[in-house]
């Protein structure tokens, strides 16, 4: 079978993919420091005030200088958005899908040049980023796959049971408008690409707002979507302030709906306004994890140890669905503690573009000082830190956000045992059963993903008993982390998702539509 990128096949890769990285690594760094325009009606659009973005890697390397957005382009970009729904809407779906699985065509011809770019401003490493660009041509295809699946989601109904008439009838979803797109971070290209993709298949418009820490992955995926020939204000482009232009975006009056993913405090904040206007708007809130595994005596703990280490330290713990808390049966625990620092100590932390490194920095000063002051945290509070507690600032490293991969064992009455920390930190914690792990797994507002490493009958019970959107079990690739489009649907429960349908799942494209019911008498 031929070798497909995912985040389960990303750990042997062939080597052709390190060397076309590696050139197209070199070709991005000689384009280093331009400027870089908004995208709205179709134009790119120069503000004349810009923000210059340096890598968390190095932070004297300058990845460009990025326009940003005030009020008035918010209302350009919603106005041009508005104007363009009636047509993008009426364009025959077939249309709207070839257009869409160009931009998946672009993006993969573009892979290696987007990843350099993705791995340089967020600070992943390569593998990372090609796996984040990949999914990104994924979505788009996945999503014109699912519409054309649902027959675009109309479905004639029996006729009225009524003599003398003919009273047909009919369910017909429809697009809502306008739609606000606000990507995190962490996964700038896909967590932007996937809910535009959706938004437009269904028949949306659409304006991104890149997130202020990433603004250069939005700015490529602007581009491929223009290099598509879309018609012109079908997909708009914004960079700014979240806190200024975010919230002008939702408040919008031609805003009719808007996905959001980030955190639990600022998607709570969304819905509510969302649900609290003249009428309800719909919202898509992806939010955050607290993510759990449990490894039971029966596990594999080898497999065990390789997916803990894969979900809590990739890209620095900077995913929601990133494993932050360990739950392990007594009689196993010292032997899994012994593999999982035989696994850290063999991590590979710098500058993550290249082969040799693994983990890469934080992306943001601000998440660095916190790392800092979570670690200082739990030695003050008497946890026993087992590997790691300490940024890293030696040599190369200085000039950027390292942080050592932490494990820490506390006592359960800690409150960072709730408190989402999206960093490189693991807390351990040492169980009787099972059925104690799962209690403890369950007990966090929080849902999204969660792991298991056991028996069969293990398994079966934590299937049935676990409360989050995403599960794994015995999974070697990644304990609670690895979601692909096609093969795992992706979304929370309780505060990690507002809607309870997953991306990438039978039921996500419902989300951007709305439903007509159609009765017709034929006269």
């Amino acid at each position: 079978m031929a070798y497909k990128l995912t985040y389960s096949t990303m750990f042997d890769p062939p080597p052709e993919m390190h060397t076309r990285f590696d050139a197209a690594l070199a070709e991005v760094r000689g384009g280093l420091g331009r400027k870089h325009a908004l995208h709205i009606a179709g134009e790119d659009f120069d503000t004349g005030a810009h923000k210059d973005k340096h890598s968390p890697i190095d932070r004297d390397w300058l990845l460009g200088s990025f326009a940003q957005a005030g009020g008035e382009h918010v209302d350009q970009a919603m106005a041009a958005a508005s104007a363009a729904f009636p047509r993008w809407r009426a364009t025959p779906p077939a249309q709207r899908i070839r257009l869409l699985r160009r931009v998946a065509q672009i993006i993969e011809e573009r892979v290696y040049l987007i990843a350099a770019a993705v791995s340089l401003e967020v600070g992943k490493n390569r593998m990372e980023a090609l796996g984040e660009v990949q999914e990104t041509a994924d979505f788009f295809n996945v999503y014109c796959d699912s519409f054309e699946q649902h027959g675009g989601f109309d479905h004639v109904l029996p006729n009225d049971p009524v003599t003398n008439v003919v009273s047909r009838n009919r369910s017909v979803m429809k697009p809502y408008g306008a739609w606000v797109v606000i990507n995190p971070f962490n996964f700038p290209f896909a967590l932007a690409g996937g809910p535009v993709a959706a938004a437009l298949v269904t028949g949306n418009t659409v304006v991104l707002k890149g997130a202020s820490e990433t603004p250069w992955s939005g700015r490529l995926l602007a581009d491929c979507l223009r290099d598509a020939g879309l018609p012109p204000g079908v997909f708009n482009y914004l960079m700014g302030p979240g806190a200024a232009i975010g919230d002008a975006l939702v408040s919008h009056l031609l805003t009719a709906g808007v996905t959001f993913t980030g955190s639990y405090d600022t998607g709570m904040g969304i819905v509510r306004k969302l649900a609290a206007g003249r009428y309800p708007k719909p919202c898509i809130a992806e939010m955050g994890g607290k993510n759990a595994c449990v490894v039971t005596a029966n596990a594999d703990l080898d497999a065990a140890s390789a997916g803990i280490v894969r979900s809590a330290f990739g890209l620095s713990g900077q995913k929601c669905s990133a494993l932050s808390r360990l739950y392990v049966e007594e009689s196993v625990a010292d032997t899994l503690l012994q593999k999982l620092l035989q696994r850290m100590q063999a991590i590979g932390v710098g500058d993550p573009t290249r082969l040799q490194n693994w983990m890469g920095p934080v992306a943001t000063a601000s998440a660095h000082g916190k790392y800092i002051g979570y670690v200082d945290r739990l030695r003050r509070d008497g946890a026993k830190i087992h590997f790691g507690g300490a940024a890293l600032s030696t040599g190369d490293l200085a000039r950027g956000f390292f942080a050592a991969p932490t494990l820490a064992e506390a006592a359960l009455e800690h409150p960072l045992w709730r408190e989402e920390m999206f960093l490189p930190v693991l807390m351990v914690h040492r169980v009787k059963s099972l059925d104690e792990g799962i209690r403890l797994a369950n007990d966090s507002d929080l849902g999204l993903t969660a792991g298991v490493y056991g028996s069969k009958a293990d398994v079966d019970e934590f299937l049935d008993r676990i409360e989050a959107g995403v599960t794994y079990s015995n999974r070697a690739a990644g304990a609670t982390t690895g979601a692909w489009p096609g093969y795992q649907p992706f979304g929370g429960w309780k505060g990690s998702g507002n809607t309870g349908k997953a991306i990438a799942s039978f039921y996500y494209l419902a989300q951007y539509l709305r439903e007509q019911s159609q009765t017709v008498v034929e006269s």
